[in-house]
């Protein structure tokens, strides 16, 4: 068979354009197509205008301590419109980087329209029937609706309309307590809206609990409420939406915001015709991120598995490793890191800590350090949070951070859960002064401490000493 291409890679997310740019830059003859907007959810409707909102919110609650480390500022004036400009700017700053021009540039066909699975390795898109012995989707994910009464019949919002709001929120509801609807809860309300956060279960439930809670009381703190009960019913009136939980409480807001999780992207692509199997969330998936076709590959937000930009991109290179050099690519979960973007940050890499006493039992050992013994965080005057390290023995296998810029403290126990570096070489390195990031080597040398100062060092300790005053 005569193929027209050697790749064809379905959507132009973070994972789509890892493997697509990466096989084009290998000389793969490699097709790219997207049917909506290159760069996918992170850069249109993610994380980059989160972070952008999370940012003009940052600067609203610094004004708002007034006089801090003997600095008076002046009270925040937020201008909406500006907020609005800023989010779009970054967008607009960042998309070239994912365009369709620069994809070219790399060596990619890049095709603007919707992709239909044809065949086992064939795809049609915009009248084109293209053929390729490996195919990969990547088509991402949606927001999840949640079946509410009335919910249907009343405008609210998702992370993909929320950035496009032209006026500030009265007061927005938001239903769902996860990562999304924790980071613009609290941006919304530094930034002047009333915010009501309404979720049945736990607050940022894959998230270390003393982390969560101290976030929780910070956010409070700022003046978010919190209602604990199933969103039951959604009705509008005059510009108003209510919204009652399961529990009987009505709560009404001037927007709504809907937060409970992602949807993967898998129908509508030809995939049930040809036998791919999927999920109830997502295509079904090998460690290799082969379906049960094994020269179709998903990767991202489609298939089953976590959903972050960060996984996406790494399972790109995953699969051009395994497409273009024909190298074999398991992927490893042990030191998966995430992070949400409140303030204090949470932080988490490898097993939580009560993911670890369950895995490891009596043998876990758990260190937490504060950051109100660090010495930058106090010079700041930004103290509050804590790191804390789950060992077994001494191998470290997670990691909770929270704290003022905690995902920048992960990166140490990549190494160290993989195995590339040890808690006894982090407890040796040399690290900048003061810098956060020693709260990172004083948790790692904490748990050689009782070895080094215990009874057999000191017993040699004396016996050198001894030797000494001999000669």
């Amino acid at each position: 068979m005569e193929y027209t291409h050697d790749v064809i890679v379905i959507g132009g997310g973070a994972a789509g354009l890892t493997a697509a740019g990466g096989c084009a830059l290998f000389g793969l003859k490699t097709a790219l197509i997207e049917g909506h907007k290159m760069g996918g959810e992170c850069l249109n409707n993610g994380c980059v205008p989160s972070k952008a909102l999370i940012a003009s919110a940052s600067r609203a609650a610094e004004a708002r301590e007034a006089k801090r480390a003997g600095v008076q500022l002046a009270a925040p004036k937020v201008k909406w419109s500006g907020v609005h400009a800023h989010i779009h700017q970054a967008i607009a700053d960042i998309a070239p980087h994912d365009s369709k021009e620069r994809f070219e540039e790399m060596g990619c066909e890049v095709i603007l329209g919707w992709a239909k699975v044809t065949g086992p390795k064939s795809v049609e898109v915009d009248g084109r029937t293209l053929t390729a012995p490996r195919i990969v989707i990547a088509t991402g994910s949606r927001p999840s609706i949640p079946p509410i009464n009335g919910l249907a019949d009343v405008p609210y919002l998702t992370n993909e309309n929320l950035f496009d709001l032209k006026t500030q929120p009265e007061h927005l509801i938001i239903i769902g307590g996860g990562v999304i609807g924790m980071e613009m809860a609290q941006s919304f309300c530094r930034l002047g809206s009333e915010v009501t956060v309404i979720e049945p279960g736990d607050l940022m439930g894959r998230d270390d609990r003393d982390s969560v809670s101290l976030v929780t009381s910070v956010m409070k703190d700022e003046g978010v409420r919190f209602v604990s009960g199933k969103a039951a019913g959604v009705s509008a009136d005059h510009g108003m939406i209510s919204v009652t939980t399961d529990g009987g409480k009505t709560i009404n807001g001037s927007h709504l915001l809907v937060a409970v999780g992602r949807e993967a992207r898998m129908k509508g692509y030809g995939l049930e015709a040809l036998g791919i199997e999927l999920g109830k969330n997502g295509i079904k998936v090998d460690e290799r991120r082969r379906t049960n076709l094994k020269h179709i590959y998903a990767i991202g937000d489609c298939r089953e598995g976590p959903r972050l930009t960060h996984v996406s991109g790494y399972e790109g290179s995953n699969v051009v490793l395994e497409i273009a050099l024909g190298l074999p690519a398991k992927v490893d979960w042990r030191a998966l890191p995430w992070c949400t973007y409140t303030q204090p940050e949470v932080a988490q890499i490898g097993l939580t800590e009560s993911q670890a006493r369950e895995k490891y039992g009596d043998s876990l050992r758990v260190v937490t350090e504060g950051f109100d013994h660090n010495e930058r965080a106090i010079a700041e005057g930004r103290t509050k949070g804590h790191c804390k390290v789950m060992f077994n023995g001494k191998k470290v296998v997670g990691a909770s951070i929270c704290g003022a810029n905690a995902g920048e403290l992960l990166l140490p126990f990549t190494q160290m859960i993989t195995g590339k570096s040890g808690s006894f070489d982090m407890g040796g390195a040399i690290i900048a002064y003061p810098t956060r990031s020693e709260i990172v080597k004083a948790a790692a040398f904490s748990v050689w401490e009782p070895t080094l100062f215990g009874e057999w060092p000191k017993k040699w300790v004396a016996f050198l000493a001894k030797m000494r005053r001999k000669f």
